[in-house]
């Protein structure tokens, strides 16, 4: 088993979550994959532990580096809370106007700030799609997951002096 020192594995992290969301990005303005709030809201959490996951790593005290991984887990858990909704409550609905999710984006005025990355543009039940077969939503739940376990491994590894 191949162990990542925590510094890289949040730098890698940090790089998957810019990747994911340039390839929602380029889902829905080039092949017309609408989101809906979920996917909004997704989005959002993938852009702050975009920039969260490097800033740790990038932290000079490894006390730090370690506060800041622990205070990010939340943000991959919620995101898996988000994918798992999505997939299992609001795709089953013929709207999903007014979620929490709904809210969540009006609250930071990410849709009128900023509409072509965040503005909501399907219902859950037709922004469903799928990749090699695999609902959109897992392959960002599994990202989370994997996101979460590498925050947890940076918050509890101590850095190796050598």
């Amino acid at each position: 088993m191949v162990k990542l020192p925590p510094r890289l594995a949040l730098s890698l992290m940090g790089l998957a979550c810019g990747v994911s969301v340039a390839l929602a990005l380029l889902a829905q303005h080039k092949f017309g994959m609408e989101p809906c709030p979920w996917c909004i809201l997704q989005r959002m959490i993938f852009i702050a532990l975009a920039v969260l996951c490097p800033l740790a790593a990038a932290l000079p005290a490894a006390a730090l580096r370690r506060g800041l991984s622990a205070l990010a887990v939340p943000l991959a858990l919620g995101g898996i809370g988000a994918a798992l909704w999505q997939h299992f409550v609001a795709a089953k609905s013929s709207s999903c106007a007014l979620t929490f999710a709904d809210k969540i984006i009006s609250f930071f005025g990410a849709d009128t700030r900023w509409p072509h990355v965040f503005e909501v543009r399907a219902s859950c039940a037709d922004a469903a799609a799928s990749i090699l077969g695999v609902p959109f939503e897992f392959w960002s739940l599994a990202l989370f997951a994997v996101v979460g376990i590498a925050l947890i491994y940076s918050a509890v590894t101590p850095d190796r002096r050598a």
